[in-house]
């Protein structure tokens, strides 16, 4: 029996080598027990690690595509930071994840096929922070070019 893939858009493998934007070294593909191995629920899933810079990115479910880019102690904390400020906008109900990224890519100033968190650097993280703290403070904050 095969599984059903949810995200269809998602290709089964990566275009090219994974490659670590820190060292520009080649990534390995490794299991979620490497690099958590205190979570049995991951140990399934696939990542791409560099060892030297401990940098890492999970990838989607099912395939060896990373969900973004690989990211060293300091961006997966920006990261982790960015999807708590935003996240909630679209799992409380009141939008779509689709309307809430299309909001955050005209927030941010970029287009919405470039608007992923696991994309985005430490600064683009903290924007990400900044923009949906000024939304839940009401204040409008315009586009930026």
């Amino acid at each position: 029996m095969s599984r059903r893939r949810k995200n269809k858009h998602v290709p089964d493998r990566p275009k090219a080598p994974v490659k670590c934007d820190y060292c520009d070294r080649e990534a390995e593909r490794v299991s979620g027990k490497m690099i958590y191995p205190h979570r049995p629920d991951l140990f399934a899933k696939n990542f791409y690690l560099c060892r030297p810079c401990d940098a890492y990115v999970g990838c989607h479910p099912h395939t060896i595509t990373p969900m973004g880019r690989l990211a060293n102690a300091s961006l997966r904390r920006a990261k982790l930071k960015a999807h708590q400020a935003f996240d909630p906008f679209w799992r409380g109900g009141g939008v779509s994840r689709r309307e809430a990224y299309q909001w955050l890519a005209d927030a941010l100033g970029v287009s919405a096929a470039n608007c992923h968190i696991g994309m985005f650097d430490e600064d683009m993280c903290r924007r990400v922070v900044v923009a949906c703290h000024e939304r839940a403070l009401g204040n409008v904050q315009e586009p930026q070019s």
